[in-house]
């Protein structure tokens, strides 16, 4: 594979959402009702129907908190943040290391709990023979690794972990070569700060830019935002909230809305656009309506270029 493939572990924001029965039981009233006087006489052409069934009724986002994971061929493991989504990050990666030695690059935008929790049950960290890099600009986050699994938080110390892990400290606007990938780091709006990262490789680009908070008030920000963003393959923005939200009840919260990741990217000329951080207070068919309002807002102010969205969910894989 020449290009990058993006698999999404966890896109919820702030903590894990997992479905309750209730709405499950909805999802599953609204299929029962969408194939009513339908004959499926086979698994294959129930799961066709299945398939074409509004992504709020035949799918799901998911619940895990923020974890997602770059592939590329020839490269180690690449893991972007390590929220509740990080578990079954860390389970694949062993089925598919089948016991060999493995070697991982874990790059944190922040050290919120909700972008660090899934790191204790992170299942390689365990295993003598593994070799991990945690990445990030803070000065506190060997620190913020430690505290979390300190007693009487969590019953094994970081100590007791056989893995070898290192903590590695970043500048931002500083170009570095890690896993086969040019990387920088940029500084966003957020509590306590957060970082985005640009990741390059054989002419392909991908911006992770989560729990940042863009105004576009300030024009010299946000064209430094724009120029972070230009021309990006991929750009997985924090859009959190709707616009309606952002500008007034959850102003200085930390977060983006779909709106104005439409904007930025139109104006980056980036080519794709994948909504994530999702509010925990927002069902899967709240997200979805989101998701086909921005892809209206893109259609409707575009000129000339088009920014592709998406929703991210639990399970997404983008090849750019």
């Amino acid at each position: 594979m020449n290009g990058i493939k993006v698999r999404f572990w966890g896109t919820r924001g702030s903590v894990p959402t997992a479905l309750t029965a209730n709405e499950m039981l909805e999802k599953l009233a609204r299929a029962l009702l969408a194939a009513s006087g339908k004959n499926f006489d086979t698994i294959e052409k129930a799961r066709d129907f299945a398939q074409r069934l509004p992504f709020a009724v035949g799918g799901t986002f998911g619940g895990n908190s923020s974890c997602v994971e770059l592939i590329s061929d020839g490269t180690p493991k690449v893991l972007l943040d390590m929220g509740s989504g990080g578990r079954h990050a860390g389970i694949d990666a062993l089925r598919q290391l089948a016991g060999k030695p493995g070697e991982f690059h874990i790059f944190m935008s922040h050290l919120h709990w909700d972008h660090i929790m899934g790191f204790p049950f992170f299942t390689p960290a365990y295993l003598s023979g593994q070799h991990i890099y945690i990445y990030g600009c803070h000065a506190e986050i060997e620190q913020a690794f430690r505290l979390q699994q300190s007693a009487p938080c969590f019953p094994v110390d970081l100590s007791r972990m056989g893995a070898r892990i290192e903590f590695v400290r970043l500048e931002t606007g500083r170009v570095y070569e890690v896993a086969g990938y040019q990387v920088v780091a940029k500084l966003q709006s957020h509590g306590g700060d957060s970082y985005g990262y640009r990741f390059e490789r054989n002419g392909q680009s991908v911006v992770y830019s989560t729990d940042s908070e863009h105004k576009l008030d300030d024009l010299t920000e946000t064209m430094g935002f724009v120029e972070f963003f230009r021309n990006a393959d991929l750009v997985i923005f924090d859009a959190m909230y709707s616009m309606a939200d952002a500008i007034s009840i959850k102003e200085d919260w930390g977060h983006s809305s779909n709106v104005v990741g439409v904007e930025l990217c139109q104006m980056a000329a980036a080519k794709h656009l994948v909504l994530f951080h999702h509010e925990p207070a927002h069902d899967d068919a709240m997200i979805e309506t989101l998701w086909r309002e921005s892809q209206r807002l893109e259609e409707i102010t575009r000129e000339g270029h088009r920014v592709e969205v998406t929703a991210a969910y639990d399970g997404l894989e983008i090849v750019v």
